[in-house]
């Protein structure tokens, strides 16, 4: 089914895989960042390197990759219909969820930027976990279709 999108189907469905890729990327980086960030005492050089990187991650690849998978993903979803398509509605949740995650790893690090440090070193190694479980969730939702 191709629906409005008619022959480009394909393609949009190609660019927001790809896009999906750079985001999960991000979003498996930043919080990995922050675990490392945390390590180095506020104030000093390697703190402030960290501010950097963060936002240059933040910059060119989390945020143009969050615009462009909700972007491509409507457009393939009002396409596709959403009658019947319980697998979908459960994707998008999953998909709103993780937005949630990336706007918490972004806020995150914007108080890391201003020396706050709101969360244990063991806490923010579990919440880094969030995005690979995720994933899982949402291929075995788009692949098997489940319901």
């Amino acid at each position: 089914m191709t629906g409005w999108l008619g022959a480009a189907y394909p393609w949009v469905q190609a660019l927001h895989v790809i896009a999906v890729i750079f985001w999960m990327a991000g979003l498996f980086m930043l919080p990995r960042f922050l675990v490392y960030h945390m390590e180095e005492p506020v104030g000093s050089v390697g703190d402030a390197a960290w501010v950097e990187r963060e936002a240059r991650l933040k910059r060119i690849i989390l945020t143009p990759g969050l615009i462009a998978v909700w972007l491509l993903g409507l457009s393939l979803a009002t396409s596709y219909g959403f009658a019947g398509a319980g697998w979908l509605h459960a994707k998008i949740f999953v998909v709103v969820l993780l937005s949630g995650y990336h706007g918490w790893a972004s806020a995150t690090a914007a108080k890391f930027a201003r020396g706050v440090r709101p969360y244990a070193n063991k806490t923010l190694r579990l919440l880094n976990e969030v995005p690979a479980l995720a994933t899982i969730v949402i291929v075995v939702l788009v692949v098997v279709k489940p319901f």
